[in-house]
């Protein structure tokens, strides 16, 4: 459609390497979503939602879908005679999508206190992706030398994408080895002190 083809939008190492950065951080966050699926109904949906979310982010980077919606409103715009208003409108709309994006994540961070101060590396990684993203949008609307910039010599988009994708992937990781040795020391402990104190901590196990 006009400008925009299926093809692979980010052919470079850096583009195949956050790939693999956001299916690593998907496996990670539904292999735990799925630890604690019947014990933590809470904990099970963040991480799975997390892992779905990185799965989508991570096919997206090479399909480009935003450029194809973009290509849809630039025809919309020629079709209906409202190219001279383009500006004002691309304008309002990264205005309103990031006023948007940011309320709901903050929403979402005062709706899930607990699972904030559980997973404060999570969220903060998730605010780095949500930023990108925002910066993206307003990319395609010829803001790109904000991506652009470079930090030490990596280019802003990295620094913000990866950035939040390790966050993430850290957050989840350091999770499944807290949960992994709090097992093997139920288990320990069960096996030393049996009896009914071992009994007890048998319900431990499914932390």
């Amino acid at each position: 459609m006009g400008h925009w083809s299926p093809r692979i939008g980010d052919p470079s190492f850096m583009g195949w390497f956050t790939v693999a950065s956001y299916f690593a951080c998907a496996i990670v966050s539904l292999m735990l979503g799925s630890s604690r699926h019947r014990v933590d109904r809470r904990t099970f949906l963040f991480w799975v939602t997390i892992g779905l979310l990185m799965i989508l982010l991570g096919i997206n980077k090479q399909l480009d879908l935003q450029s194809l919606f973009t290509e849809i409103g630039r025809q919309i715009f020629r079709g209906q005679g409202w190219m001279e208003h383009r500006r004002i409108v691309q304008f309002w709309f990264i205005v309103a999508f990031g006023a948007s994006a940011l309320t709901g994540f903050l929403v979402f961070v005062r709706i899930n206190g607990d699972l904030f101060r559980r997973f404060k590396l999570a969220f903060i990684g998730l605010l780095f992706l949500l930023c990108f993203i925002v910066i993206r949008a307003a990319g395609f609307h010829h803001f790109d030398v904000m991506l652009g910039f470079r930090l030490f010599g990596a280019r802003m988009n990295w620094v913000l994408e990866l950035t939040g994708i390790y966050l993430i992937f850290i957050a989840a990781f350091r999770e499944i080895l807290i949960l992994k040795n709090m097992k093997k020391a139920v288990r320990d402990a069960r096996q030393t002190y049996g009896g009914k104190f071992g009994k007890q901590l048998n319900n431990l196990t499914d932390l």
